[in-house]
């Protein structure tokens, strides 16, 4: 269900991030922030996640995905609407999913 005034993005993020922690920092960020969706590695070696909540939460995160965790080298973080529809299975939290 999407909250009328809620942001969903979805957020693509290059560089040294797998085998840093990447995925647990973004699950505990976004769920400090209260915001809902997931994340996941990619087999090119990128982060992609969802993000939907309050939009300066999700803009916050957002500008906090540039850094990361501390091992992480951030090269480029890609930002995206994203529909309604990318939330249709997705429950109240936020969780990390199977590997694209």
């Amino acid at each position: 269900m999407v909250r009328p005034s809620e942001r969903i993005v979805q957020v693509t993020i290059s560089g040294r991030v797998q085998g840093v922690g990447y995925r647990f920092w973004v699950e505990r960020e976004a769920a400090a922030r209260g915001i809902r969706g997931w994340v996941r590695n990619r087999s090119n070696g990128d982060v992609e996640a969802l993000f939907a909540g309050d939009p300066d939460a999700v803009e916050a995160l957002c500008a906090a995905c540039w850094r990361g965790p501390s091992h992480a080298r951030v090269a480029h973080v890609e930002v995206t609407h994203a529909s309604a529809a990318a939330l249709a299975e997705l429950g109240a939290g936020f969780c990390q999913i199977a590997t694209l």
